[in-house]
């Protein structure tokens, strides 16, 4: 009886890990699969040489600013990039040190990786000069081609916030100002250009699975 029960134990411990990896395959990717913003409809694409209809996501308009080191920084550099986006002011003396610093845990945990930047745009740009934004970013230990902080026209910028990166920010024909217009979100967005996820920048926690959601991109496209 008690080599049945041995042979029995065997038997699990053996079936075990080919379990775990057999569920980890099937279940895993649908399980750490991070959702797609904005669908806007379905396209035909020919994959193969076969045509096969998929959905058509939002995705960030084209843009071009200038960084705290006086280089130009476009949707174009970005291209093939997974980035984190957040719209700041450096004279804000609320919420932003606290994105900021949480942005530096952010930079940290991708430290060398050249596909994972971050951008932090400026909604109070006839202040933020090149300058100001490089002080700024020697604060929180910006490493330079990985976090950049930019500036630029103000209309664009609103433009981009509201129309790129979704973010609310009342009616158009109001005025908008710096406080008005702030939020605290952070974007995740993909090589694609789609935003794959929002976080609150001043919580540990939501900044942790940023981190985290991160990594799952970066396993998506092989990495």
């Amino acid at each position: 009886m008690n080599k049945i029960v041995k042979a029995g134990v065997l038997i699990i411990l053996l079936a075990l890990p080919v379990f775990l990896y057999l569920f980890l395959k099937v279940f895993g990717q649908n399980k750490y699969s991070l959702p797609v913003y904005y669908p806007m409809g379905v396209d035909s694409v020919k994959v193969d040489g076969k045509w096969k209809v998929d959905s058509v996501y939002h995705k960030i308009t084209p843009f071009e600013f200038t960084n705290q080191d006086n280089k130009k920084v476009s949707s174009e550099s970005v291209k093939d990039k997974i980035y984190v986006a957040d719209f700041f002011f450096t004279r804000c003396g609320s919420i932003c040190p606290k994105m900021s610093s949480q942005l530096t845990r952010v930079q940290e945990a991708f430290k060398g990786e050249q596909n994972v930047k971050i951008l932090s745009f400026s909604i109070d740009p006839e202040h933020d000069s090149v300058d100001i934004l490089k002080n700024y970013a020697a604060q929180y230990k910006a490493v330079s081609g990985q976090w950049h902080f930019l500036t630029g026209d103000k209309h664009k910028i609103y433009d981009l916030g509201q129309k790129g990166f979704k973010i609310p920010v009342g009616k158009e024909e109001e005025v908008v100002t710096p406080d008005y217009f702030h939020s605290s979100r952070l974007m995740l967005v993909d090589k694609q250009g789609r935003i794959r996820g929002y976080y609150n920048g001043v919580s540990r926690d939501d900044v942790d699975k940023l981190i985290l959601e991160i990594k799952v991109l970066i396993q998506e496209y092989g990495g």
